[in-house]
């Protein structure tokens, strides 16, 4: 297969495990984000987390997957994306390590210290939802990095410049729309008086992911963005060092839509779903508001991996050290074991996911979490 392709190939299949992450594990996230919120006594946390204690371990391997595929595929946008995003990284890897404890811990305290795991939950929804969104909204922006002859990185961004207005606007998408995902799940996997309320969180984190969706795409297109002058070598070797990216006018990282029409299908996809959310969130639909919300996590994902297209890691130091799909990857051999493995265990993976659902599906209430009070969450 040509180089050529398998680059491509390899950038697809990245963008579908950090959208099968969002639709996944986003409703594990979503559900801690709400989970002080929208539950009144012990029994109706104990339905929402129980919700989605069977699959919440086996959904952030997603995340794990994601970044080996982006260790393998993508060497030198690993090395500096988690160099860069180090402390960022870091604080997201602490609140996820709090997971764990808080679920398996719970239900083995004393009843007054469950408030404990319970805002540990949500700290570990609430973080990784927003550094999410604000690594995607300052790769619009550049980031501070550079690289020398040898390929090695010096940053020139540090952690709280991270935290500027467009990247907490998409830190707030984030989590509107993973919070919407948790909120559906809750619709259609618990019982009263959990999922009534959930249909209307959902609605609302709906409402809130439309609005500042459109207003994320507003901004956007009033930001310089970056375009390959020369250089850029697409079959070839990779080397990030022998191109010459220079900063464009504002809206250019828009003309990818214009180049290629068929793109427009994402952000369709984004509005399309949260907009499905609301209309069908308080109906017996549950599956199809499920998909809605599902679109809606695909659609704002593939929204920003279109308009970055084919830049993955943009630098603002030097635009010229960019990092494509194109001259960031692995040699073409790697990439094409690679391709061999993924075709044989994706697969395999989808359908054993599949039946584990098939398998534990059901919808949680307060008499199950009551019978089964001492082998539950």
């Amino acid at each position: 297969m040509d180089y050529e392709v398998l680059k491509f190939i390899w950038w697809v299949l990245i963008g579908v495990l950090f959208i099968g992450f969002a639709i996944m594990d986003g409703y594990d996230l979503g559900t801690a984000n709400l989970l002080p919120f929208m539950s009144k006594t012990d029994d109706e946390r104990r339905i929402m987390i129980n919700a989605v204690a069977p699959h919440w371990d086996g959904n952030q391997v997603w995340l794990i997957t994601a970044g080996g595929a982006l260790f393998a595929a993508w060497p030198i946008v690993y090395a500096t994306a988690f160099s860069g995003f180090y402390w960022a990284m870091l604080l997201v890897l602490f609140s996820l390590i709090g997971r764990p404890l808080a679920f398996d811990y719970r239900s083995k305290v004393n009843p007054e210290h469950r408030k404990f795991c319970d805002w540990g939950l949500f700290i570990s929804g609430i973080i990784p939802s927003l550094v999410f969104g604000v690594a995607f909204g300052n790769l619009f922006l550049g980031f501070g990095f550079d690289l020398d002859d040898t390929m090695r990185s010096s940053f020139t961004q540090g952690f709280f410049s991270l935290l500027n207005p467009f990247a907490l606007l998409c830190g707030v998408v984030s989590i509107a729309m993973l919070t919407m995902q948790g909120a559906v799940w809750q619709s259609m996997r618990s019982g009263s008086p959990i999922k009534e309320r959930a249909a209307t969180v959902s609605r609302l984190s709906a409402l809130v992911t439309l609005v500042t969706f459109a207003l994320a795409g507003v901004w956007v297109a009033n930001l310089p963005g970056y375009e390959v002058v020369s250089g850029l070598v697409i079959d070839g070797p990779a080397n990030p060092l022998n191109k010459t990216v220079q900063v464009a006018d504002a809206g250019a990282w828009l003309i990818n839509y214009t180049k290629y029409p068929i793109m427009l299908i994402a952000p369709i996809m984004g509005f399309a779903g949260a907009i499905g959310v609301f209309l069908t969130a308080n109906s017996r639909l549950h599956g199809l508001t499920f998909a809605c919300s599902s679109m809606t996590q695909a659609g704002v994902i593939m929204t920003a991996g279109f308009s970055l297209f084919p830049f993955i890691l943009p630098s603002s130091t030097n635009p010229s050290v960019s990092l494509t799909l194109w001259d960031a990857v692995s040699s073409h051999l790697t990439l094409g074991i690679m391709t061999v493995v993924a075709f044989i265990f994706v697969p395999t993976i989808l359908i054993y996911t599949s039946w584990c659902f098939y398998k534990m599906w059901g919808r949680m209430t307060a008499e199950h979490i009551n019978e089964n009070s001492h082998s539950l969450y």
